[in-house]
């Protein structure tokens, strides 16, 4: 059986994207499983220095990898970080690889899930204020995570996942003595998933959702806001945990750290984490997600 070709993409090209895009590539647990192929700038650009001409070139090389995919010349692509900075200086529109890759492949719902061995996390909203967050949680748009997380569960070995759903304030809002959004929004989306034979509980308070989860109780937890889910993943699997954008009709994976300007250039960069989202996305790959 042939093995999967997969697209590393290096990111901002002023990180530590390039370097450790060439270390996963040369790793020997990464060509025992795929043909990795790096997709990068050709132009040369100052290591740690932020500007408009990295966030370009980035979105540049996003784009030509997505384009691959598309066409089945790489089977999944696997990103190294962006800079959310640099793509605001080059006039981009969007804040992270999440909303590009949905805006790149004409795609509505999306979600950002971050999946290790330990732990596996879905984000009901992602780059936004916290302060925007409230108003961003809908019935229409859990629904949508809800589902979405569902049906990708199995691409990930998990038949028939128990989901959790975290609740947005503390205590997950005492019945509505903390916050209103858990009675008016949360609990209802639970309801009607439930009606739809989804197994999703909740919503359950966040400082403990997480740590039942990792002792077996829960198989996936969606998480109400961007902190709220990355602080439990990152404290317990940082450099394991895998990037994964449910919904999109590629395979994309990623790093679960950022473009560390403050390493960049000096060959110190750990390329762990990236190896683990290639190989998560030769096992999507060959899985057919």
């Amino acid at each position: 059986m042939s093995i999967p070709r997969i697209a590393i993409t290096t990111g901002d090209p002023a990180g530590i994207g390039p370097e450790i895009a060439e270390k996963a590539a040369a790793d020997v647990r990464v060509r025992t499983v795929c043909e990795p192929l790096i997709y990068g700038s050709d132009k040369p650009f100052a290591p740690g220095k932020l500007s408009a001409e990295a966030g370009l070139a980035a979105y540049e090389t996003i784009v030509r990898a997505v384009r691959d995919a598309q066409a089945g010349v790489v089977q999944a692509i696997a990103t190294a970080p962006v800079n959310k900075e640099a793509l605001a200086l080059a006039r981009l529109p969007w804040r992270g690889h999440t909303e590009m890759l949905a805006a790149l492949t004409n795609t509505r719902d999306v979600a950002m899930m971050f999946y290790s061995g330990k732990l596996l996390v879905v984000l009901a909203t992602i780059h936004i204020p916290l302060s925007e967050v409230p108003a961003a949680l809908t019935l229409e748009s859990l629904e949508t995570i809800i589902r979405l997380t569902s049906e990708a569960m199995p691409k990930f070995g998990i038949t028939a996942a128990r989901i959790a759903l975290a609740g947005l304030n503390p205590h997950a809002g005492e019945h509505g003595v903390i916050g209103p959004e858990e009675e008016r929004v949360l609990i209802p989306a639970v309801r009607q998933a439930r009606k739809a034979g989804i197994d999703i509980t909740g919503p359950w308070p966040g400082d403990t959702v997480f740590t039942r989860a990792v002792r077996g109780d829960f198989d996936v937890v969606i998480a109400c806001y961007h902190d709220q889910g990355l602080i439990p993943v990152k404290l317990i699997a940082f450099g394991e945990a895998v990037n994964v954008t449910l919904g999109l009709p590629i395979v994309r994976t990623s790093v679960d750290h950022g473009t560390a300007f403050d390493i960049a250039g000096k060959g110190v960069a750990s390329p762990e984490s990236l190896i683990h989202a290639v190989l998560l996305a030769a096992k999507l790959a060959n899985h057919g997600a």
